[in-house]
């Protein structure tokens, strides 16, 4: 290969190399605005509520337990009974739980931001089934049992927006504030009547909750049987949790959805148990499923995603020019190299600026529109010619339509971009097949001048 043209492609090489600093800065302003997103949608959920997980509900039966141990009384060396009290909690699972939730979702801005909050209109019922003498076995007599009550965990009590009433039966019993159960968090309680510990009981309860959140929306399926069923306006559902749904349906109105689990498959008994004895409590509340309502794939996301691609275009871009000097024998200075591949740079800065006002797909499209304009004017004097001129354009519109089906089609974009890239060097091949590389440098390219005249 001759000197002029290693010259050349070092370069086009060192050109690209450079034009990686203001791609970089982009990338940079990209995480900035992202991260400034991140912090409004985190202000608007601390004025409004944050993310709800719905723990319970849970029946707690305290109680006092005699205690008689026999010690040694070291003056008389005779033993005695000494007898103490003992303060414990029973904790019991519902034997059926049911969780029925309508949500509808909002937006609520601040500046140029939005975060979607949401309204949850939730009926829980199901019933416990108490064991005679509690499940007391030993001692049963040396048991004092104070007023259960039933707790329920809310992560955040500032999204609840109705006044809780538990039916219990006949009755309607007021929730107050406060779960009384430490590692349940924040929530409510409601007081029970005293039991017959001597007796199986079984108490049926229910009660509507409505819920305002922001983001996510889980649930602890405390049933030894439980069937939680969500409907919501938000046609973008993602589940989360250690549970996928077994019914789903998914539409542009919204999405509905149902689990159902057992104590098989939460192992949710022993994970209480292994909560109240050794305060271990991660098992438990990791049990919780439940929906996402943030979008998956916002403007910040699609714009990291396609600045990924600015090297692959530059490269491209590059290309079309060196097959028009090899192939036409005309001669592009690499300044002008460097001026087209500071176009396709800003592409991505106007891409997040625009998609910050008028979404996505839009800001694309003008994006796009106007460097391929600027582009194309700029190449058909370059190039002294418009048909060439425009022959480029049509080509780079290609590569950036291309570009937003990688954007759109997450799950193929690793096909869709090996396909493209085989794709180019295919009639990179065939176009140059019968070039002699050996006599492209000697041949002196004429260099072009910028007289609007001589575009043809």
């Amino acid at each position: 290969m001759n000197r002029n043209l290693t010259f050349k492609l070092g370069a086009i090489a060192l050109l690209i190399l450079l034009l990686l600093i203001p791609l970089l800065m982009i990338n940079g302003v990209i995480q900035d605005r992202q991260q400034l997103r991140d912090g409004v949608l985190e202000d608007i959920a601390r004025s409004s509520s944050y993310s709800q997980r719905l723990s319970g509900p849970l029946m707690v039966v305290p109680y006092r337990k005699v205690v008689r141990t026999w010690k040694l009384n070291e003056k008389t060396n005779q033993r005695y009974q000494d007898v103490g009290e003992e303060r414990g909690r029973l904790y019991f699972l519902p034997e059926r739980f049911e969780f029925d939730g309508q949500v509808q979702t909002e937006l609520r801005a601040r500046g140029i931001y939005q975060a979607r909050l949401f309204h949850a209109d939730n009926r829980i019922n199901g019933h416990f089934a108490l064991p005679a003498q509690l499940g007391i076995k030993e001692d049963f007599a040396d048991y004092q049992f104070d007023q259960p009550f039933v707790a329920v965990g809310i992560s955040d009590i500032r999204g609840i927006e109705n006044a809780l009433k538990l039916e219990l039966g006949g009755q309607r019993l007021d929730f107050v504030p406060g779960s009384q159960v430490g590692w349940l968090g924040e929530g409510v309680h409601v007081m029970l009547p005293a039991l017959d510990a001597r007796q199986a009981t079984q108490l049926t309860f229910a009660f509507d909750l409505k819920l305002q959140g922001t983001g996510q929306l889980q649930v602890l399926p405390v049933g030894k049987t439980s069937t939680v069923s969500l409907s919501a306006n938000w046609p973008h559902p993602s589940f989360i949790g250690n549970y996928l749904p077994a019914r789903r349906d998914i539409s542009d109105q919204g999405f509905s959805a149902e689990w159902q689990t057992s104590f098989f498959s939460t192992n949710l008994q022993e994970a209480l148990d292994d909560c109240v004895s050794r305060r271990n409590c991660e098992a438990f509340n990791g049990r919780s499923f439940g929906v996402s309502f943030i979008d998956p794939v916002d403007q910040y996301l699609k714009s990291d995603r396609a600045i990924k691609y600015a090297l692959l275009f530059i490269v491209l871009t590059f290309a079309g020019f060196f097959l028009f000097e090899v192939l036409k024998t005309l001669a592009v200075h690499p300044v002008q190299y460097a001026l087209v591949g500071v176009a396709l740079a800003f592409f991505y800065l106007l891409l997040l600026s625009l998609s910050e006002h008028i979404g996505f797909a839009l800001a694309y499209l003008l994006s796009a529109s106007a460097c391929v304009s600027l582009i194309g004017f700029y190449v058909c004097h370059v190039l002294r010619s418009v048909r060439h001129g425009l022959s480029f354009s049509a080509g780079l519109t290609t590569l950036y339509g291309l570009l937003y089906g990688l954007l759109s089609a997450e799950d193929y974009a690793l096909l869709m971009g090996s396909g493209l890239l085989f794709g180019v060097l295919g009639v990179f091949m065939v176009l140059t097949r019968k070039l002699d590389w050996y006599g492209v440098g000697q041949k002196a390219g004429k260099p072009l001048a910028f007289d609007l005249g001589e575009v043809k």
